[in-house]
């Protein structure tokens, strides 16, 4: 009874499962690799973390994913929006929501081997405007920063429109209307009622896409230039571990790699407080 009376009753218990398996999944490798990362083949114990950051082929890797992450999350975002917003009015929305999220099922690998026979310099797209006169030569659309950007956009969009979709479905439709008979227009329906109701879920949405672009991997390799402008921080971590066989380098790379999402993220988090403080309520229910 004295536990029950501090919350350890036959309820709390049913969480230790799930508690067991963070641990075992999550948690200790993490420790793990943060051990590892402290334990680098010669010299102290940071020594692993100042060649990386002493070494311009290795930082530079952090801006190389930035530029990619980024402007996919952000673009993914814009295009997510007004498509949930017009989708959910619909009377098709299943089978609307089913086509968009298609691509989610087709896999990175046949995202980027799709991409590399429509856009590469003999695919479909250079070959239609060099047939209509539109270009003279092929344009280089693969291996290159564009093809990857290109990829992370379609295997990242279902993914930014479900978790959209799930915050833009439970507005209720009598609160723009009645911003609608006091004499709002669409923009400033959707600026003052829509935006504040979906932007702490809009926020999550993009910690969640950026972190999935952030891990960039099979596509940088694929579709871009992996000892060029696409040199992702996960290709330098592969390079350490499986090339250098360094895996005290390759786990302190994991550990920056893993500093960086979340210092982004906490920054969206803290900027979501300042930008709406305010209630949630409102919605369906």
């Amino acid at each position: 009874m004295r536990l029950a009376a501090r919350g350890l009753d036959g309820t709390t218990l049913l969480v230790l499962p799930a508690l067991l398996a963070i641990l075992g999944l999550f948690v200790y490798p993490f420790a793990y690799g943060l051990v590892l990362s402290l334990q680098p083949k010669a010299g102290a114990w940071w020594a692993n973390y100042a060649r990386f950051f002493s070494d311009p082929f290795l930082y530079d890797t952090i801006g190389a994913t930035l530029r990619l992450a980024l402007p996919v999350t952000v673009l993914n975002l814009a295009l997510a929006v007004p498509i949930a917003l017009r989708v959910r009015l619909m009377r098709r929305q299943r089978l609307l929501t089913t086509i968009l999220v298609l691509p989610i099922t087709l896999g990175t690998v046949l995202v980027a081997e799709g991409l590399l026979n429509f856009l590469g310099p003999q695919g479909w797209f250079n070959r239609t405007l060099v047939w209509l006169g539109v270009i003279a030569g092929p344009f280089k659309l693969t291996n290159n920063y564009w093809g990857v950007f290109a990829s992370l956009l379609i295997t990242g969009f279902p993914f930014a429109f479900l978790l959209t979709l799930s915050s833009v479905t439970g507005i209720d439709p009598a609160l723009e209307q009645a911003a609608a008979t006091h004499g709002a227009n669409a923009w400033q329906r959707f600026t003052r009622v829509i935006l504040p109701l979906v932007l702490p879920g809009l926020a999550v949405t993009f910690c969640l896409s950026f972190v999935q672009a952030f891990s960039v991997f099979p596509s940088a390799v694929l579709l871009g230039a992996p000892a060029g402008a696409t040199r992702v921080i996960s290709i330098a971590a592969y390079q350490a571990a499986f090339e250098e066989y360094d895996y005290s380098l390759a786990s302190a790379i994991a550990m920056i790699m893993g500093a960086v999402q979340l210092a982004i993220v906490a920054a969206v988090l803290w900027a979501r407080q300042l930008l709406y403080t305010g209630p949630v309520g409102g919605t369906k229910g």
